[in-house]
């Protein structure tokens, strides 16, 4: 009945037993890390075996000495496989076209191996692939065009390779891509618009920089050691999340902007450019030829340009009297229909948030973090209007600021409302100021339909990533409220918790032990801490032990021996406490535990989406009352 099997980071030798095939029920197979294989043969022939596995989900052979060919009884796993890992290893020849059997695979690395040949074309067929790596082979030939099917796909990886010819335009399908390591500049390259990551380096590339002005999430770009050519382009400056460029070894001319990232000398390289002039101090370059002056510009202007610019001149003025005319007309309609449903968004001066957080003194500081400073305060105004919010349990804006402050510096801030924290600390333990198991049901209901209408109600849906107890507001009416979005994506054309919880697994963001593949992970995290009372971080959970596990092991007989003490406490005191709950109770918080597993199943496709973790937790409360 075995199911899972895992040995990764070993020193084991010799090969892969094949009896194996014979655990008719194993789903995961982990052997990577060890010293398993050999150059021989019949090292690989285990894998024939385990096409009798017909349940198997995972196989990580990475990181080994595996070597022969590539052994074509891969295509014969089953169909249910979601991720083969075999990078790192010996394996020669060509990859299989009959890959495309393995039609649900999600994640696929054969990368750092000694393959040869071409991309079979039929890889396009594998629509579910989520990560191909084929980095540091001997690959040769074209980039398939069918690679363009792959609508899912998020990271591609063919750096290292001798691949030529150009890339197929059909790569601009993959909208979803967030990193490509590739030899060749994709002219669609400029749709992809969750991109993150980007080497084009150490190429032959010839031309301008390519137009990637709507890659907005692009964080890092490295297009040095190549032969482009032209000025830096203007619109780089729009690119307002660009931590990192390298432009260095190019043949790329004209002035270097001076704001962005390009004030950064140690987020920007431009050496070996030596028609490059300008930039902040740090690079030690030239400065750039002045412009002529407005008078010989003047002089040169001929009869028929004069025309033309007065032409231009005459017109401009008329849209500028015809656009007065409409915006003091939309002003009056706004005017007159600001009073019946329409709210106005009132600005606060600095002084006035000056006052109310005391100075923004320490006594009032509610918290710091990468994103800010958060204070308390109290605004006395008499209309003061929130915005409009579609859902109740985010957080609402009452006001922003944007002025400047006493020392004559920029001030921006935005004013939300108060709320209290869902628990603080004490001596590393959770206080949840004694709320009952009906209020913290009530709690995990809340963030669940934020969460819910986050995911599957906005129209491009948001990825929270930094979901944790101390993002979780209670107001005066214990409804929970969640809050900074600092983290946060946006996610278009997405399609399914999978996909969601995929994303947001990209880079570990957010906090320590609040930040697994996904929204959904971490909200079954926010589960356990709500009803345990205990953190991920605690010191009880060391030497491999963590909360998933200390809840699974409670599960179900022991489950009275876990749950927070004060939680029986709202309304029940001592000894009694656990007499007063009914069996029935008992088997509605069984299932809210059993509910945080649904969400933290081995792969995305297998877990819950937050709708179905919202209607579920509606049914146990419904039982909890009854």
């Amino acid at each position: 009945m075995l199911q899972i099997l895992n040995l990764p980071g070993n020193n084991f030798t010799g090969n892969v037993p094949a009896s194996l095939g014979k655990v008719k029920n194993l789903r995961w197979l982990n052997v990577k890390g060890n010293q398993l294989g050999s150059d021989e043969p019949d090292n690989m022939n285990f894998i024939s075996s385990l096409a009798n596995c017909s349940n198997l989900q995972y196989l990580l052979l990475a990181h080994n000495h595996f070597g022969g060919m590539f052994p074509n009884s891969v295509t014969n796993l089953s169909t249910l496989l979601t991720g083969l890992h075999m990078g790192q290893n010996r394996i020669r020849g060509n990859i299989p076209k009959e890959i495309a059997n393995l039609v649900n695979l999600n994640i696929l690395y054969l990368q750092e191996n000694r393959l040869t040949g071409s991309i079979p074309a039929s890889i396009g067929i594998l629509s579910n692939l989520g990560t191909l790596n084929l980095d540091s082979n001997r690959l040769t030939g074209e980039i398939p065009s069918s690679i363009g099917n792959i609508t899912r796909l998020l990271y591609l990886y063919l750096s290292g390779n001798t691949l030529n010819g150009t890339v197929p335009p059909s790569l601009g399908n993959c909208k979803q891509l967030l990193r490509l390591y590739i030899g060749m500049i994709p002219s669609t390259i400029g749709k992809c618009l969750a991109l993150e990551l980007l080497y084009m380096q150490h190429n032959s590339f010839e031309g301008s920089i390519p137009y990637i002005a709507d890659l907005q999430n692009l964080r890092e770009l490295d297009l040095s050691r190549n032969n482009l050519s032209g000025e830096i382009p203007p619109w780089t400056l729009n690119l307002s999340s660009l931590l990192y460029l390298n432009l260095s070894d190019n043949n790329l001319e004209g002035e270097i902007p001076v704001q962005g990232v390009f004030s950064n000398s140690t987020a920007l390289q431009v050496a070996g450019n030596p028609k490059l002039c300008g930039g902040i101090q740090e690079f030690d370059l030239p400065p750039c030829p002045k412009q002529e002056n407005h008078r010989t510009k003047r002089k040169r202007l001929t009869p028929v340009l004069t025309a033309i610019i007065s032409i231009v001149l005459f017109a401009a003025i008329a849209c500028f009297l015809l656009s007065m005319f409409f915006i003091k007309r939309s002003r009056k309609r706004r005017d007159a229909t600001s009073t019946s449903g329409h709210l106005i968004f009132p600005m606060i001066t600095y002084k006035e948030l000056h006052d109310a957080t005391n100075g923004f003194s320490s006594d009032r500081l509610l918290g710091s973090g990468s994103f800010g400073t958060v204070y308390k305060g109290i605004v006395h105004s008499s209309n003061e209007n929130p915005v409009a919010v579609k859902h109740r349990n985010l957080v609402k804006v009452i006001t922003a600021c944007s002025s400047i402050d006493f020392k004559g510096i920029d001030f921006k801030a935005i004013m939300y409302q108060f709320k209290e924290w869902l628990h603080q600390e004490s001596e590393g333990q959770i206080q949840c100021n004694s709320l009952n198991i009906l209020q913290r049901l009530n709690i995990a209901i809340d963030v669940a339909s934020a969460l819910y209408y986050l995911h599957h109600q906005c129209e491009i849906p948001v990825v929270h990533c930094d979901l944790k107890p101390s993002n979780i507001l209670l107001d005066d009416n214990m409804i929970a409220h969640v809050s900074d979005f600092g983290l946060a994506r946006l996610i278009p054309s997405f399609s399914g918790e999978g996909n969601l919880n995929q994303f947001s697994s990209l880079g570990i963001q957010g906090t320590i032990g609040y930040a697994p593949p996904g929204d959904l992970c971490s909200y079954g995290i926010l589960l356990l801490e709500i009803f345990t009372g205990k953190r991920p971080t605690d010191k009880l959970f060391e030497d491999n032990v963590n909360l998933h596990l200390f809840v699974r092991l409670a599960l179900p007989d022991q489950i009275m021996d876990i749950v927070d003490g004060s939680a029986l406490c709202g309304e029940m005191t001592g000894e009694d406490a656990n007499k007063n709950i009914s069996s029935e109770q008992i088997k509605c918080l069984v299932s809210i535990f059993q509910l945080r597993l649904a969400c933290s199943a081995e792969t995305p496709q297998e877990r819950i989406n937050m709708e179905q973790v919202y209607g579920e937790l509606i049914i146990i409360r419904d039982r909890f009352l009854k």
